[in-house]
């Protein structure tokens, strides 16, 4: 196996993090940034003590990320450029980051890659495709994305990524390919992330009511965070240059049946209780994956599987971090079967 100089940014993050263990654990060399905005510090703890990372701290919008690549005496092969908030509730606190994020540091990022003459792989979200209008999303599908709508920050930052990236691609020959990705769970995921699966593991661990929008008819996919990773590092090095490819799973599910899902895979006690609805959030998203599925990659881990692992961590990391987070927040675990 040829050992390579991998670029990761964004690296703190629930995705990244994941990335960087899996690629030092093949062996390679990996440089990493992020500016601790979502990502959390402990999530490099163990990576850390691995000689092969190499961490500096700062946004990719900013002078300290392009001092930081030029002082490496290093030719980077790879660069994975996962730098950007996420999760809903952060459009509206992290707006302008978002957007800083989407523009001067993809920018930032591209630049880097055609100095260093590296693949260039940019995360975007199926996001880009806004309230479908089809029943399932193909990388051709241009989507139904109002520009001053209440998610623009975020769906309209990674479309105008996109369009960086291509006029790169198209003017400097960049090596540079796109993966759409949707929704993502698994092990290692913050206790403060808002996202569907966290919220539900947490509140059926709890004891407390599942919070479900409106009447839990919204359609979502969800892959687990080892496929997702998979086939990061497959795009990476298989994908065209100026092609996207949608990255998750096909698998639909309500938001109700999910919710359930985790009641019973927690043996909890919780019910479901239905919460009012915003009117931004998406109905339906479904992937067509016939583009990736053609580079070799599939999902290979299905719902209940990967339920499980989560819940196993987040049950661990809980009752570990039970002093600061359920005495203090008046919590009461459910007892491990």
């Amino acid at each position: 196996m040829i050992i390579m100089n991998i670029l990761i940014t964004g690296a703190a993050g629930f995705i990244g993090s994941n990335l960087s263990a899996k690629l030092l654990k093949d062996g390679h060399k990996i440089w990493a940034v992020d500016n601790f905005l979502t990502g959390k510090p402990e999530t490099l703890d163990i990576l850390r003590e691995n000689t092969n990372f190499i961490f500096a701290h700062c946004g990719i919008e900013t002078e300290d990320f392009l001092k930081f690549c030029s002082d490496q005496e290093v030719k980077f092969d790879q660069i994975f450029d996962l730098a950007c908030p996420t999760g809903v509730p952060n459009i509206e606190i992290l707006g302008e980051e978002m957007l800083i994020a989407c523009s001067d540091g993809t920018r930032n990022v591209l630049k880097v890659a055609q100095e260093h003459d590296a693949r260039f792989l940019f995360s975007s979200s199926s996001e880009i495709y806004g309230e479908p209008e089809v029943p399932a999303q193909r990388e051709t599908y241009t989507g139904n994305v109002d520009p001053i709508g209440w998610r623009a920050n975020y769906e309209e930052g990674k479309r105008f990524s996109e369009t960086l990236i291509m006029h790169a691609v198209r003017k400097h020959k960049l090596k540079a390919s796109i993966v759409r990705l949707f929704n993502v769970y698994g092990p290692k995921m913050s206790l403060e992330d808002s996202r569907v699966i966290p919220t539900f593991v947490i509140q059926a661990l709890t004891g407390k009511g599942l919070t479900v929008h409106g009447k839990g008819t919204q359609i979502r996919t969800m892959c687990f965070v080892d496929d997702l990773v998979n086939g990061l590092i497959l795009v990476m090095k298989k994908g065209v240059a100026g092609e996207a490819y949608n990255l998750g799973s096909d698998k639909a599910i309500s938001m109700l049946d999910l919710a359930k899902e985790i009641i019973l895979a927690t043996e909890s006690e919780s019910d479901v209780i239905f919460t009012p609805r915003a009117e931004h959030d998406h109905s339906s998203r479904m992937p067509v994956l016939d583009k990736v599925r053609a580079l070799g990659w599939d999902h290979k881990v299905d719902l209940q599987a990967g339920l499980k692992i989560t819940i196993d961590d987040f049950r661990e990391r809980m009752i570990a971090y039970d002093v600061k987070y359920a005495v203090d927040k008046n919590l009461q675990l459910q007892p491990q079967s």
